[in-house]
């Protein structure tokens, strides 16, 4: 049993609280195998954009930012719970929970901002094929990333700041696997109904203003698909926007039945359920955005192949010299 000790300088992250410890060095490892997986399918993706200048163009550019987005993200959420797991390691001091808090909510607000922009590539790619090369310019997409970039970061700092000015002098255990919001407010030690209405606002405005933008772009999309004569081309933009929408659906949904569950008294989630929902929402995008978004796509497979290629015909090079000399 962990103990409700009082809030002094440190908070403790608690993770699942109906966990059985003999689970933890499984669910430890599990996190870490998440982690690993971001960083090297993000990874191996910025690396191709890098060095093939083929790839430096729109809608590429996205995806950089999509995948430098989730690794800060899984940066910042996943090595503190995978130390409370394997280590027992949980504590955290107060200011490293709130940086650890406003980074959280600021990387999930980017996250969504860069769906939009990717909805709005495709919108544009799809119904304007003709203005698309004219309108969707590198320059454009580097400002459009660029106010997103900066632009998260007005959100999660206003309720950041607003928090850190709570009172905490009661329990100091985080029941989740990391800071945020919920969690945190919930143990100070006097009424954060005012907080709360204003952090649910935001959070709300910042998803649903997105989330709608975003149905209305597939929608258009999927009306000029419709139009299309070409049965092929439609199968082809049909099967993209349906991946693209089930990662959008994963991001999305569960995150609204969190802020519902938690600030509607008429709705109850129970406390490890909605644990697993924010870490669906918030781990299973940035590992399947990389294969999604980026090794689907036919100009990759081509680079990746040709690497694979050249990297087997220098081996067998090696081979013969070794064998010659």
């Amino acid at each position: 049993m962990l103990e409700s000790n009082i809030t002094t300088e440190q908070f403790f992250i608690v993770g699942f609280p109906g966990l059985l410890p003999k689970y933890y060095d499984l669910l430890g490892t599990v996190f870490f195998l998440i982690y690993v997986a971001t960083l090297t399918g993000n990874t191996v993706f910025l690396t191709l954009f890098v060095i093939e200048q083929s790839l430096q163009k729109p809608m590429y550019l996205i995806m950089v930012n999509l995948a430098l987005c989730d690794i800060g993200f899984c940066t910042v959420a996943l090595p503190k719970i995978i130390s409370r797991y394997w280590f027992n390691a949980g504590a955290i001091s107060f200011h490293l929970c709130f940086f650890q808090r406003q980074l959280i909510h600021y990387f999930g607000t980017l996250n969504s901002l860069i769906m939009l922009i990717m909805a709005l590539d495709r919108y544009v790619a799809i119904c304007f094929p003709l203005r698309y090369p004219m309108l969707m310019t590198n320059k454009v997409m580097g400002l459009l990333t660029g106010f997103a970039w900066s632009t998260a970061m007005i959100s999660p700092g206003i309720t950041t700041i607003m928090s850190s000015q709570l009172p905490f002098c009661g329990p100091n255990l985080i029941l989740n696997c990391y800071c945020d919001t919920i969690s945190v407010n919930r143990l100070a030690c006097t009424d954060t109904s005012q907080y709360e209405r204003l952090s649910f606002s935001l959070a709300m405005f910042v998803l649903l203003l997105p989330f709608f933008l975003i149905i209305v772009s597939y929608i258009n999309v999927i009306i000029a698909v419709l139009r299309s004569r070409s049965t092929q081309a439609r199968l082809k933009t049909f099967s993209t926007c349906v991946t693209q929408i089930c990662i959008i659906s994963i991001y999305y949904i569960p995150r609204f039945v969190v802020y519902l569950t938690t600030y509607i008294p008429n709705i109850k989630l129970n406390i490890d359920s909605r644990i697993a929902l924010t870490m669906l929402y918030s781990l299973m995008p940035p590992v399947v955005n990389p294969v999604i978004y980026c090794f689907r796509t036919k100009e990759i497979r081509r680079i990746l192949n040709k690497l694979f290629q050249q990297n087997n015909a220098f081996i067998q090079k090696c081979k013969v010299e070794a064998i010659c000399g």
